[in-house]
């Protein structure tokens, strides 16, 4: 049996949600010889169908990546990367309780939210900066003002 491009993309689907972008560059691998138009008209079919949707991967993502510890920025980066539009990525990210799960990220990796020096501090910022966190979430669990 010959496969099709919605062949391929319902083997994507099935696996996990993906974004439009993402398909079409799997569709593409599978089939450099076909336009984007015909990628097009499939992701459209898909939709339709309600197979695919960008809301749904995208709440999708945020709940893994929030769940591994990573932050709003970050977070929104790769959204961005993946074809995400930014009202679409805002809408979602803004449900989410920024400073609880810094905290609770903080408390993993430290066993607890205590810095007793510059130091400390500073190595806590820097693991949360790292993670993507925003500078007023990092600045409000840690106090940076006496930094």
């Amino acid at each position: 049996m010959k496969r099709t491009p919605r062949h391929v993309a319902m083997d994507c689907l099935a696996r996990r949600e993906h974004s439009v972008r993402e398909l079409k560059e799997r569709l593409h691998k599978a089939f450099p010889e076909l336009t984007v138009e015909v990628f097009e008209q499939v992701i459209a079919q898909l939709q339709e169908d309600n197979l695919q949707s960008d809301v749904r991967f995208t709440e999708a993502y945020v709940r893994h990546r929030t769940a591994r510890g990573h932050g709003d920025v970050k977070i929104r980066f790769e959204l961005l990367q993946r074809g995400i539009a930014d009202h679409l990525s805002d809408t979602v990210l803004q449900s989410c309780n920024w400073y609880e799960l810094a905290e609770a990220a903080l408390i993993k990796k430290f066993d607890g939210i205590s810095p007793e020096n510059y130091e400390e501090k500073a190595r806590m910022a820097r693991f949360l900066q790292q993670r993507g966190f925003a500078y007023d979430v990092i600045e409000e669990l840690i106090d940076l003002r006496q930094l």
